[in-house]
């Protein structure tokens, strides 16, 4: 199951540049900036800016869904087709993300946040 797209990864060579851009475009300062991922949330989007983009394979903006399994979605674009550029792996925290390319080479990323307890 997905909630849709609700984040935007840009893979950015220079961090401080990007954060003053994306900081102007918002209008907003970043709810996270960190060395290695500068967020920003505007408009119920949230916008996040990963200096160590291109270096996962990211050539440009990923849209990412978020899903409620990451695996069974990963596993499913698979037998559909595309092409893992990210496996599956947690970047803090319990969030999960991986990203794939189709057969045209456009970019699809996933993401699952842990389920919270309450």
């Amino acid at each position: 199951m997905t909630a849709g797209v609700q984040t935007i990864i840009y893979p950015v060579k220079d961090p401080e540049r990007a954060k003053a851009l994306f900081g102007a475009l918002l209008g907003v300062e970043p709810y996270a900036d960190e060395p290695y991922y500068i967020g920003f949330r505007a408009g119920g989007q949230d916008i996040g800016l990963d200096p160590n983009g291109h270096a996962q394979g990211l050539a440009g903006p990923v849209p990412f869904w978020h899903v409620t399994d990451l695996r069974e979605r990963l596993a499913a674009l698979v037998a559909a087709g595309a092409e893992i550029v990210q496996d599956a792996r947690d970047v803090g925290n319990g969030r999960l993300v991986a990203s794939v390319k189709d057969a045209d080479g456009n970019m699809v990323g996933l993401l699952q946040d842990p389920v919270s307890e309450k």
